[in-house]
């Protein structure tokens, strides 16, 4: 066995571990891995672009990314912030939670590509919740700004991976069918997936309760801030 194509992955090590361009240490890797394995330049390129052809998430990735960016630039992040700042009677965890159920429902039914971190996080609900946390305390530090992102992250990483699992389609359910089906056992995909409902309910419930204790959290650090003054 060639051992050599495995320097990629210490090239990854080394370039997260000097802080490199991630894109970048990626690619490196890479091309170290397959040049390792015997894999000349044009086969390379050749598998690249046969990956690529065949990988339609990709395309519409390389796609979003450019328009989004646009939007950015105009000022998309500054509108929804605007926006949410302007509504006095919508809280961070109303955001949240109704961000989460609509995630939630749209996996339900296969739609994952619709929302995301690079389309949607990123670009609106991100600084839609920090807007709607400063209309709770205007003196945010960086720290909690970062937390509020993660947050936000986390809220879309929720509403995605226990929604998908009720879609028939997706992956995991089908998986359970297949092993199920070669040890003679075949079951409806229809229940597979209905037996995911209990813990894509109890993923809504607990990230809710989430969302509406770090809005707690938050008035309690400005009413702490205050009483120092």
């Amino acid at each position: 066995m060639n051992y050599w194509p495995l320097l990629g992955v210490a090239v990854v090590v080394a370039g997260f571990a000097l802080r490199a361009n991630p894109a970048l240490v990626v690619v490196v890797a890479a091309i170290v891995s397959a040049l390792l394995s015997g894999l000349s330049i044009p086969d390379l390129l050749a598998l690249l672009g046969a990956k690529f052809i065949d990988s339609r998430n990709l395309l519409v990735l390389l796609l979003t990314l450019p328009t989004i960016g646009l939007l950015e630039h105009a000022g998309l992040r500054e509108h929804a912030a605007n926006w949410i700042a302007r509504m006095r009677n919508f809280t961070f965890a109303h955001l949240l939670i109704g961000y989460l159920a609509v995630r939630q429902i749209l996996s339900m039914f296969g739609l994952t590509g619709i929302a995301g971190h690079a389309q949607t996080v990123r670009p609106l609900l991100a600084p839609m919740a920090e807007a709607a946390a400063e209309k709770i305390d205007p003196d945010l530090d960086l720290d909690e700004r970062v937390r509020i992102r993660a947050f936000a992250a986390a809220t879309d990483n929720t509403g995605l991976f226990f929604g998908e699992d009720i879609f028939i389609a997706f992956g995991a359910v089908l998986l359970i069918y297949g092993f199920y089906e070669q040890n003679g056992m075949v079951l409806d995909p229809r229940r597979i997936a209905l037996w995911a409902a209990p813990t894509a309910i109890a993923a809504f419930v607990v990230q809710s309760i989430r969302a509406i204790k770090f809005q707690r959290r938050l008035h309690t650090q400005r009413d702490q801030g205050r009483s120092r003054e």
